[in-house]
C-alpha cells in the first residue's frame, strides 16, 4: 500500500551536515505522520523525530533537537530530514517509518508507525 525509500546517507566529519530523503509511493494519503529513527550497531532503534503530515507540527528527540530538522514536499511526497553539526555518536543506520492512522501522543515508539524503509548508513567520524 505504501512503500518508503530513503536515501541520501554517506560518511561525514564531525560537524558537517548531511540531508536525508524519504520518498513516499502507493497509497501516500494514507500516511498521518511520518517519523525518523536510527540503530546503532548493538543498540535498539531510536526515535529521532517525526512530522505531523496534515497540521505540519515537528516533534525531536533532545538529542538531535537544535542540529536536526525535519521538512517535507507533500508535491513530491518526500520528508526529509536535515542533520546539522553532526557528532560521532550520530553514526546510526537511519529509517523513515509511516503511520497509517491517526493518534494523538508524540508518535515517538516503534509501535506507533506500520511501514518502514530499508534504512541508509550514516557514518561520523571524529
Amino acid at each position: 500500500q505504501v512503500q518508503l525509500v530513503e536515501s541520501g546517507g554517506g560518511l561525514v566529519q564531525a560537524g558537517g551536515s548531511l540531508r536525508l530523503s524519504c520518498a513516499a509511493s502507493g497509497r501516500t494519503y494514507k500516511i498521518y505522520t511520518l517519523g525518523w529513527f536510527r540503530q546503532a550497531p548493538g543498540k535498539e532503534r531510536e526515535f529521532v523525530g517525526r512530522l505531523r503530515r496534515i497540521i505540519g507540527t515537528t516533534y525531536y528527540a533532545d538529542s538531535v533537537k537544535g542540529r536536526f530538522t525535519i521538512s517535507t514536499d507533500n508535491a513530491k511526497d518526500t520528508v526529509y530530514l536535515q542533520m546539522n553539526s553532526l557528532k560521532p555518536e550520530d553514526t546510526a543506520v537511519y529509517s523513515c517509518a509511516a503511520a497509517l492512522s491517526d493518534f494523538s501522543g508524540t508518535a515517538s515508539r516503534v509501535d506507533d508507525y506500520d511501514v518502514w524503509g530499508q534504512g541508509t548508513q550514516v557514518t561520523v567520524s571524529s
